[in-house]
């Protein structure tokens, strides 16, 4: 087996630091870097950016390798943040960690990496990159624990980032990987999974959008046009949203379309050009089903977009595959019609779409059709 230099990007947590030591173990030129991407705020309760690099250097310590502190805190900001906030401020509700691989972990790192004389990079992303020896061509596959998977996350990684990366945890179930940490006497073995924005860590999210977005309060209406309450700001909302309305005391009487005397409230739709909330009552109410979208801004792991044809697709992480045909595919666009109506299908999410294990690519969702 050929041995490289490959540097590891250490979080603090247990994938990133079992990659490590796995890496090492095989004989490679292990060398960590810790990336520091926020500064606003650093030093509160939920960004532990100082916590992480404490782990994640004695996870360094336990394993034999050097870290690195690198601040790609400028980039992360220009390409990342403002992104997030174009989108939340243009109502529709973007997913951060994809364009924070893409841009940042994916870029940024992979250039300083590189610089630093690494022929290849890893992360403790549980995904699997294989060489399709037929068509030369890097894959990205689904991780081993379906559960686990972070192929979606990850489907904006193009052939030149695929064949520079490694996913060592991609090919392990997660409770093997708490197993080996513990095996190996890592401090982390028992650290919790972090579930917060990339990079920005947990916190009550409206309190923090509230700090960068203006908001303009405006009415909650249902399906007959009726007022029910009242929103703070449209940002604040996304498609499915059940909790946080303000709305949970108002009943309506004779089952409407599935809804009923005690059946909750959903969000459904936003109209920001007369900046109203609509909302309806019923998990299963037709607004929030859609039999097609449409997806833009789209990247293709091949680096050239799949034949039309039937395929799987998530338009959320942890959805299960939904089956779907892909219609009119380019290098920048592309439509999905589903055999099984999705639910709630939000613009700024990401529609992924796989073969199998073998993740493709996918887009931004641009706009979706629902049944009335």
């Amino acid at each position: 087996m050929k041995h490289h230099r490959i540097v590891v990007g250490l979080s603090g947590g247990v994938d990133s630091a079992v990659t490590a030591h796995l890496l090492k173990k095989q004989g490679h030129e292990v060398l960590g870097i810790f990336m520091k991407n926020w500064e606003d705020d650093d030093d509160s309760e939920f960004c532990s950016s100082n916590i992480d690099f404490v782990d994640a250097a004695a996870v360094a310590d336990v394993v034999g390798i050097e870290i690195e502190h690198v601040n790609f805190a400028a980039d992360y900001k220009d390409r990342v943040f403002a992104e997030f906030l174009r989108e939340y401020q243009g109502g529709r509700t973007p997913n951060p960690d994809i364009l924070c691989n893409a841009e940042i972990k994916f870029k940024s790192f992979l250039d300083h990496a590189m610089r630093v004389g690494a022929e290849r990079i890893a992360t403790g992303h549980y995904a699997r990159v294989r060489l399709n020896e037929a068509t030369s061509l890097h894959e990205l596959l689904k991780g081993l624990d379906n559960s686990k998977d972070q192929s979606y996350f990850l489907h904006r990684l193009n052939q030149a980032q695929l064949s520079k990366t490694l996913f060592p945890v991609g090919e392990l179930l997660k409770t093997q990987v708490r197993q080996i940490a513990e095996d190996i006497g890592l401090p982390n073995a028992k650290k919790k999974d972090s579930t917060g924005i990339c990079f920005i860590g947990e916190r009550p999210f409206r309190d923090f959008l509230n700090r960068y977005i203006s908001k303009e309060p405006g009415p909650i209406k249902d399906p007959t046009g009726r007022t029910i309450g009242k929103h703070v700001g449209l940002s604040f909302y996304t498609l499915g949203q059940r909790q946080g309305l303000g709305i949970g005391g108002i009943k309506e009487k004779g089952a409407q379309r599935g809804g009923g005397e005690h059946t909750p409230w959903f969000v459904a739709r936003k109209d920001m050009e007369k900046n109203i909330l609509w909302v309806v009552q019923g998990h299963d109410h037709p607004w929030l089903l859609s039999p097609q979208l449409e997806a833009a801004d789209a990247s293709w792991c091949s680096g050239k977009p799949p034949t039309t044809g039937p395929y799987a697709a998530k338009t959320r992480y942890r959805q299960a595959d939904a089956l779907c045909t892909l219609t009119r595919p380019n290098a920048a666009a592309f439509s999905l019609t589903f055999a099984q109506h999705q639910w709630a299908v939000t613009p700024g999410q990401s529609a992924v779409l796989y073969d199998g294990e073998v993740c493709l690519g996918g887009g931004v969702i641009s706009s979706a059709v629902t049944l009335t």
